[in-house]
């Protein structure tokens, strides 16, 4: 088994609390909870970006593109995509970024 560490609570813009819960050079796995009005900057990165919505809703913007998704629902935000997020319910999401984003470390 590999070992497990225990990463920090970070706090982020807007209320947002991120932790790394898993990593290594070709991969990243990052939780952040968001509170109901909490955001997610537009940004972009050369990371390809997994989403996972463990709860809550979010209306997400995509290269000029909106959709609202909630618990249960992924998608993949493609490298150098503009992407950010509005949280309309409070909830967690779960995602994915491959190669492993030093920036979080």
């Amino acid at each position: 088994m590999p070992h497990l560490r225990n990463f920090p609570i970070v706090d982020a813009p807007h209320g947002v609390k991120r932790q790394v819960l898993s990593e290594n050079e070709q991969i990243m796995v990052v939780a952040f909870a968001f509170p109901e009005g909490g955001k997610g900057d537009l940004h972009q990165h050369a990371h390809v970006q997994s989403t996972y919505v463990q709860s809550g809703r979010f209306s997400f913007t995509m290269d000029g593109e909106t959709f609202d998704v909630e618990a249960g629902d992924s998608f993949v935000i493609p490298s150098n995509a503009l992407h950010g997020c509005t949280c309309l319910e409070a909830g967690r999401l779960i995602d994915t970024f491959t190669p492993r984003r030093d920036d979080f470390l």
